[in-house]
């Protein structure tokens, strides 16, 4: 086996995890808002949307480093750099349009910044450090 076979089939690879990472994160993102949905424990859509945005921003990742990893196996021409230029540029304003929906703000602002939301249903679904859930309501 030559190195450009290795390293197509390895982008090859990489692009299957991609789309798995994707198919496995709307599977868990599903179950995980059914039981959340059936326990009554709140909040239900805010925490799927945000599950569901990190398994698609996962994939995206993935299947662009698989898409970058194909393009130098081949003997890159013109034509396929152009193509693999436009993906990156799709998929990159897709993360970022997901991480703006999920985090409330743009990659490149700190986590201090302001959240965009305009519901205020910004409020974390992880446990805090002494392992409860922060209450979704106004600070007193």
């Amino acid at each position: 086996m030559q190195f450009g076979e290795i390293i197509s089939a390895v982008g090859e690879i990489v692009d299957v995890a991609g789309v798995v990472a994707i198919v496995v994160g709307v599977l868990y993102a599903v179950v995980d808002a059914a039981t959340r949905g059936l326990r009554r424990i709140s909040p239900v859509y805010t925490r799927f949307r945000r599950v569901l945005g990190r398994a698609i921003l996962l994939g995206l990742e993935l299947l662009v480093a698989a898409d970058i990893i194909k393009t130098v196996a081949v003997t890159p021409t013109l034509e396929s750099v152009g193509v693999l230029a436009i993906i990156v540029l799709i998929r990159t304003f897709l993360s970022w349009s997901l991480e703006l929906e999920i985090s409330g703000r743009w990659p490149w602002q700190g986590r201090g910044a302001a959240p965009t939301s305009a519901t205020g249903d910004d409020a974390p679904d992880e446990p805090a450090a002494g392992g409860t859930v922060a209450p979704a309501g106004p600070a007193r």
